[in-house]
């Protein structure tokens, strides 16, 4: 019997892990009519809150909301709401027992909105939107009391709430997960499959992963797969020999040849067949040998390849995957929404340096910063919208406004308002859900609440454990079970 002294448990390097803080609901500002600067600044409510104008009083039975401006390893707390047209008591917020929810009350003097129709009290989860009327929108939003730091390179000083070096605009925990996920990725030197939907952005994570990494001095070399020539991949790829296929035909790299020592990003790696896919295995191993079409060497190539695809690993190649060691999975706008009036700043921003009459209808100087006139009702429209292509789609319908707005303003034309209601109509609302079907879905899923609310077409959890208390549905033990 061995003498010798066990470690305790929890001097071991993991036993000494903290625990995973618990999520904490609160608002995010998404528009704010006399403090457009302060939009992505969040306040988290942990206990009974009220929101008002001003700093808090001694008077005051309850905390005070304080909206900070939240990033990893530093929050900054803003000054207290100025807005003239919010009572100094707006609002009276309280958790709801288990935290899934916010209940909220309106005691001030303007007008409550939720889902476009003036409530007194509602009960909001995750991605639901409060409109205080003509003053301010808000987003509840589910967030760490504090953010962690970066794995990787952390990106460069960049205004809040404003695009950084990459081009990645956001100030969501998917916002600066992602950011964290492309430095880790572009400090290894391995191959990177990056994945996400279709209009996320995975060209510009691309090109992000390649001016982080070592190889930045150099160009990336960029192609779409999908657009390869049928019969021609190999040559496309790999080059041709000079008089090859026929005389006089001119000696050609290849994109492989043209990205010997900088990243070779390659666009719907998914649409290339498993066939073709296997052509690429050798120059993705260390030596990265491959031959070009009419030539008998061996040639060898330093090259990254970072692709990308809408589509599920089974699309890939087994052995071809397996060389994309390194991932990263870029969020649709349904795991950021509170980013959506940040993007669209930034897309009206770009297009008010390309068009000098979109800055002149459209764009005021106010609270020191020069930006877009608004109409609320678009900003709720574009945090409630269903999306399926992502960013792309967002620009779409931010133009769509651009376009048809008449007035001084961007407005909720009835032009974005249909596409609006195109989209809405696709999935059916938690109304619709009866008790029965609620259950179905629950006893299905084994109780995994995730799992049930994706099964019903709703966006998240969330929305699900409001249905379940409208229709007084208690699980046994922890509500919902394990989620994933």
């Amino acid at each position: 019997m061995s003498t010798e002294a066990t470690i305790p448990e929890q001097d071991l390097p993991w036993g000494k892990r903290p625990r995973a803080t618990r999520d904490v609901l609160g608002f995010a500002i998404a528009w704010s009519l006399e403090e457009p600067a302060r939009v992505g600044e969040v306040a988290l409510i942990s206990r009974p809150t009220v929101l008002g104008r001003g700093p808090a009083q001694a008077e005051d039975k309850a905390e005070r909301a304080v909206f900070v401006r939240q990033r990893p390893g530093e929050t900054t707390a803003g000054t207290a709401l100025a807005s003239s047209r919010i009572s100094r008591i707006q609002l009276r917020i309280t958790p709801a027992e288990g935290g899934e929810s916010l209940e909220v009350s309106s005691v001030g003097k303007l007008a409550m909105l939720v889902r476009g129709a003036e409530v007194k009290k509602a009960t909001l989860v995750p991605g639901d939107v409060l409109v205080l009327k003509n003053a301010m929108v808000l987003i509840v939003v589910s967030r760490p009391p504090s953010l962690e730091l970066l794995r990787g390179k952390a990106p460069a000083p960049f205004p809040f709430g404003r695009a950084d070096a990459f081009g990645v605009v956001g100030e969501s925990i998917a916002a600066w997960r992602l950011r964290d996920a492309l430095a880790f990725a572009a400090g290894s030197p391995h191959h990177v499959l990056v994945q996400g939907p279709s209009g996320s952005g995975k060209e510009l994570a691309a090109r992000a992963i390649h001016g982080l990494s070592p190889r930045a001095d150099k160009p990336v070399v960029a192609r779409n797969a999908a657009t390869f020539p049928e019969g021609l991949v190999d040559a496309e790829l790999f080059g041709t020999a000079k008089n090859y296929p026929n005389a006089g035909s001119p000696e050609r790299a290849g994109v492989v040849g043209e990205a010997d020592g900088t990243t070779l990003f390659l666009d719907e790696i998914g649409e290339l067949p498993p066939q073709l896919q296997a052509h690429l295995l050798r120059v993705l191993d260390e030596d990265g040998e491959y031959q070009r079409l009419g030539e008998s060497r061996v040639r060898k190539t330093d090259l990254r390849l970072v692709a990308a695809t809408n589509r599920s690993l089974d699309a890939l190649k087994h052995d071809f995957a397996a060389r994309l060691a390194v991932r990263v999975t870029i969020p649709g706008l349904e795991e950021r929404r509170e980013d959506v009036p940040l993007l669209v700043r930034h897309v009206l921003d770009r297009l008010a340096r390309e068009m000098p009459d979109v800055a002149a209808r459209f764009f005021e100087e106010k609270d020191g910063v020069r930006g877009p006139k608004i109409e609320p009702a678009l900003v709720e429209g574009l945090l409630s919208h269903r999306y399926t292509h992502h960013l792309r789609e967002l620009e779409r319908l931010v133009w769509t406004s651009v376009s048809t707005s008449r007035e001084g303003f961007l407005a909720c034309t009835p032009e974005v308002l249909a596409e609006l209601r195109i989209e809405a109509s696709k999935t059916p609302g938690d109304a619709e859900l009866d008790e029965a079907t609620v259950r179905s879905a629950l006893d299905a899923a084994e109780n995994n609440v995730t799992r049930a609310a994706k099964a019903l077409g709703l966006k998240n959890r969330f929305a699900l454990y409001r249905v379940m208390k409208r229709h007084g549905i208690v699980l046994a033990g922890e509500e919902g079970g394990e989620d994933e």
